[in-house]
């Protein structure tokens, strides 16, 4: 018994050329035949006179394709340094704490002018987190040349301090 694909035919090998001739890549071309993209490169290589595909557009597709990848990192930093900056600010502001308890689970509450330290304790675990991850992306882009101007450490740092001031004016 044969194992692996049925041989392609002559109407797959004039259907490569049709979607070749109208600028389809090689993946969109091997999609929409239901084969692989090493089928299409070998009918393409078969074809007379043999069928090639652009890379100045792959390359545009790639570059372009970075450049989202880059602005969506830059902006999810933004998110983590102004959650982190928030956090900051919930560091030293008054709370209301809460518990349930006794016999019949009772729910307590009272107002306090600055969070209890175990609470202070998580509030700053969850900003070294988001700074964790606004820096370890920033290095990720600095790594691939993807880094801006102005070093995120710098706007993390001004961040912290402005979410600081903010809280206790």
């Amino acid at each position: 018994m044969a194992r692996g694909h049925p041989p392609v035919t002559s109407q797959e090998r004039r259907r490569v050329a049709e979607l070749h001739a109208e600028g389809k890549s090689r993946n969109a071309i091997a999609a929409e035949l239901g084969r692989s993209g090493r089928t299409i490169s070998k009918i393409c290589a078969e074809h007379h006179p043999p069928l090639t595909f652009e890379r100045t557009r792959t390359a545009a597709a790639t570059a372009a394709k970075k450049a989202d990848g880059a602005a969506r990192r830059a902006e999810l930093q933004l998110n983590a340094l102004d959650a982190a900056g928030k956090l900051m600010g919930q560091m030293f502001a008054p709370t209301v704490v809460y518990n349930f308890g006794g016999k019949e689970n009772d729910y307590n509450e009272r107002s306090v002018n600055e969070p209890p330290f175990r609470d202070k304790r998580d509030i700053a675990t969850a900003i070294k987190a988001l700074a964790d991850t606004a820096l370890k992306l920033a290095e990720y882009d600095k790594a691939t040349g993807h880094e801006d101007e102005r070093s995120m450490l710098t706007d993390l740092r001004e961040a912290l301090i402005k979410a600081r001031t903010s809280a206790n004016p």
